[in-house]
Parts: structure tokens; sequence; C-alpha cells
């Protein structure tokens, strides 16, 4: 408000002051002669005030006229000028408008009108490094795959533009399946940017999938020194990548550094279940018992898991049902209730045919976690106990629709393998793998039960639904039939059993 005030003021003054001025040189007596070839020309001090002006802006307009000639004569002789200056701005206003608009048809995901505005900012610029990736990334966008590969390319031929046409080139190969290209071109672009985690990433995936697995250790060691990995993870990822390293030669002599490598993996991740049996293997057959005994009883304390069981197994293979059973306690004393150790000795009773322990060590699973696996030793159970068939097939009709349990599962695509491997078999992730319950559809195909009568056989009238292990005896006269086609059929209670 005070700064408008105050240019106010100051024009009324300048006019205050110019209307001042000519009212002096009105009332000024005389004027100014010219004379010039016989003409003589009398001017007022006004009017030669007002021809001062006027032959001063002639000059001014009549030296900027000369400079713009000479300007043009510079422009057409190629030189640099004031004019060629003005037009190179035109140009690249024009040019960076283009631009503008491609990068927002190309955020639109109008990949056509894209590729006409990079087309159109490169004839307006000399950026082709926005340009050629504007160009390169609208190609790909509308499936353009040779145009996309050619702008890559021209992008490669610049220092400053390689990283980013290598990366591009790099993604052209893998939708191409062309993975032996892609790792070539994966290590040249780590190379330009060791700290780039996609780069870093992709590496790491191409060199174990081609069992590179040194190479492989070293992209993940540049993982956790540029920081884009945790520490943590680094040790168990190093771990598999060392166990895998060790793998191949360990098949063929445990007693190698092959052996020593499943040794330092289990020491750098004692939870990873593959590296525990390799390593309890090594020690085995280096006849280092009491070491394969404390590294499997430690993975079993963290992961319980049958290949563990198993392992434990191997290190005694000649010992009784009875001392297997009492070797194995010290195994699953740690966690107990854990269901894996709960199944574990319902098993191992069973193969000391002692029953009725083998009951009490499974428990409430079948109500809990009623899976194949568990419905099977139940079946096992009841007939070393003596069941009706009736019984035995009424377990074994519910274990063929019942969920398989716990598998080797991938977290990324939720495929299932029968065993562990360091990449998945489907969508070829790293280390993605985890022994846990794979989901379950919601839909269940009729298919498959209505096969089970072929699977298990007619069963008897004399069936009973499913109860649990602790329910009250049923006497035979109270038993009832119900329309279950054998699916839900369950053992008898303990009077009827023995009874028959």
């Amino acid at each position: 408000m005070l700064w408008s005030l105050i240019k106010i003021v100051v024009f009324v003054a300048l006019v205050a002051a110019a209307t001042l001025g000519a009212s002096y040189l009105l009332d000024m007596q005389g004027g100014v002669l010219i004379a010039m070839g016989g003409i003589e020309i009398n001017l007022t001090p006004l009017k030669a005030v007002i021809a001062a002006v006027v032959l001063v802006l002639a000059v001014w307009l009549f030296l900027k006229l000369f400079g713009l000639l000479i300007a043009l004569l510079h422009f057409i002789n190629g030189d640099e000028t004031a004019l060629s200056r003005y037009f190179d701005r035109n140009r690249e206003r024009k040019g960076f408008d283009a631009l503008s608009e491609g990068m927002m048809a190309l955020a639109s995901g109008e990949g056509r009108k894209a590729m006409s505005k990079a087309a159109k900012a490169e004839r307006y610029l000399d950026r082709p490094e926005l340009t050629t990736l504007l160009t390169a990334q609208a190609a790909e966008q509308v499936g353009d795959r040779a145009k996309a590969e050619e702008a890559y390319k021209k992008l490669v031929t610049t220092d400053r533009t390689r990283f980013v046409g290598v990366r591009g080139l790099m993604h052209q190969k893998l939708l191409d399946g062309d993975t032996d290209t892609a790792l070539a071109l994966a290590e040249k672009a780590f190379g330009l940017k060791p700290g780039h985690e996609e780069v870093q990433d992709t590496l790491l995936r191409l060199q174990a999938q081609k069992s590179d697995w040194k190479g492989a250790r070293s992209t993940l060691k540049a993982k956790l020194r540029h920081g884009t990995l945790p520490r943590d993870v680094h040790r168990r990822r190093d771990a598999v990548l060392a166990l895998s390293e060790a793998k191949g030669a360990y098949l063929e002599d445990a007693g190698s550094e092959s052996g020593d490598a499943a040794i330092e993996a289990n020491k750098m991740s004692p939870d990873l279940i593959p590296a525990a049996v390799m390593a309890a293997e090594t020690y085995v057959a280096r006849n280092q018992k009491r070491q394969a005994t404390k590294v499997l009883k430690k993975a079993w304390e963290t992961s319980p898991h049958p290949d563990l069981a198993a392992a434990y197994a191997q290190i005694e293979p000649d010992e009784s049902p009875k001392e297997r059973l009492k070797r194995f306690s010290a195994l699953v004393k740690p966690v107990p209730t854990h269901r894996e150790s709960r199944l574990l000795m319902a098993e191992l009773n069973i193969a000391a045919e002692d029953f009725p322990e083998a009951r009490r060590a499974i428990g409430n699973l079948t109500q809990e976690s009623p899976d194949a696996r568990t419905l099977t030793i139940m079946a096992a159970i009841e007939r070393g106990e003596g069941a009706p068939d009736a019984i035995v097939k009424g377990w074994l009709a519910r274990a063929v629709t019942a969920p398989r349990g716990p598998q080797w599962t991938c977290e990324n695509c939720h495929n299932i393998q029968a065993n562990w491997t360091p990449i998945c078999n489907n969508c070829a992730a790293f280390d993605t793998l985890e022994w846990t319950t794979a989901p379950v559809e919601e839909y269940q195909s009729q298919v498959g039960t209505s096969m089970l009568p072929l699977i298990v056989g007619e069963i008897e009238d004399n069936t009973r639904t499913p109860a649990t292990v602790d329910s009250p005896p049923v006497e035979p006269e109270e038993a009832e039939i119900l329309p279950t086609d054998g699916l839900d059929t369950a053992p008898k209670a303990e009077s009827e059993r023995a009874e028959k």
C-alpha cells in the first residue's frame, strides 16, 4: 500500500515538473535558428526541445537497425549472434514443452502419444539422453520391443547414459528368457553402479540360477557393504549360498572341504534345516556323533522338522525301537508340546508297539490339526490296537481329503516343493522356501471324495462319527450309523474294542 502511494506521488511530481518546464519554454523569448544550404529554420524554445528529443530517438533507432543488419549478416554467415540465440531459445522452449507432454503421456499410460512427443522433442532439442530414454520407455509400454532395444543401444554409447542403457537391455533379455546375456549385462551394470539395489538383486538371482555360488556370495557382500541388506538377513542368505556351494561336492565326499562348508553354513544360520542336516551327516561320516547330536538338538529346538529327525536316526542306525525311543526323548525334550515332537513320539511308540502311549503322544491333534499325516498315524494306532477295519478305513478316508500339513512352500508364489532348494522352482525367487502349511483353496473337487470307496473299500455299517481321544465309551448297541459315506468315521470307544 505504501509503495503504491509513493509511485503515485512520484508520477504526479514528474507530470507537474514537465508541465512547469513546458510553461517556462512557452514564456521564453527568442528561439533557435538552423541555417543549412540557404534554408533557415526558426524554432521556438519548445519546438527546439522537441526536435532534440526526436533527433535522439532517430539516432537510437538508426543504431538499432544498423546493429540488426550486422547481426543478420553474421547469422547468414553462420556465426552465433543474438538473433541465433533467440531462435535457439524458441526451439528449446518448444522442445522442452514436447518433452514435458511426452512424460505426462507416459505417466498416463499413453505410450504412442509419448513416442510422438519424444520424436518432436528430438527435433527441437539437442538432448538425446532425455528423448531417447523417453522413446525407450514409451516403446516398452506399447510393446514395441525392437524400438525399445534400439533406443537402449543408443544410450549405451554415451558415458552419461551407459548404465541406463545396460539396465534397459538387461530387462529386455530377461523378458526374452535369455538369462545368459542378461547375466552378462547384469554384471556390467553392477560394475557401473555397485550400489544399485535392483541390479544387485537381479544379479544375485541370476547367479543363483546358474549355480554361481561364489559370485552370488560376492554380490551378497556388496549388498551388505552398500547398506541394502540387514546384517542378520545377510548371515542367513550367506549360509544358504555356502550350503548350496558345498552341496554338490558333499554328495560325493562328506569328508572333503564341502563338509566343512556345510558346518560353516550351520554355524552362520543354525535354524537353516538343510544346513543342520548336512552338518550332522558330515560329523557322522567323520565319526563325531556327539557333535552331530548337538547340531540336531539345537536345530530342533528352533525349528522341529522331519528331516532333522531322520538325520538324528542315522546317528545310531542299528539301535532297537525301544533304544531309539529313549534316545529321541532327549531330542524332543526342549519342545515336547510342539506338533512335530508329538507326531514323532507317536511314530516311535508305534514302532515300539506301545500303542496306548502313541495315542497319548498324539493327543488331540486329530481335532486341532487333522492333516493327512496325523490321521494316518491315528489309523496305524487303531490298527495296532486291533480296531475293526471300518475304524481304520474311516481314518484313512479322512486322510485322503485332509490337508497335506506343513510343506516347503514359497512365500512369494506359494508353490509347493518336495525338497528344499535355494531357488523356487516356479518363480525363481531366492531363499523364499519356508516349512509351513500351504494356503488351502476354498473349493474342493468332489471327484476325490467319490473315489474313496475304490481306495479304502466299502466301510462296514458299524462305524460311528469321529470322537476325541478322551470321549466317553459308547455301548455297541447304542452306536449310531450316520450317512457320512465313510469320510468321518473314527475309532470306537475302548469298551467296544475290548468286547470285539
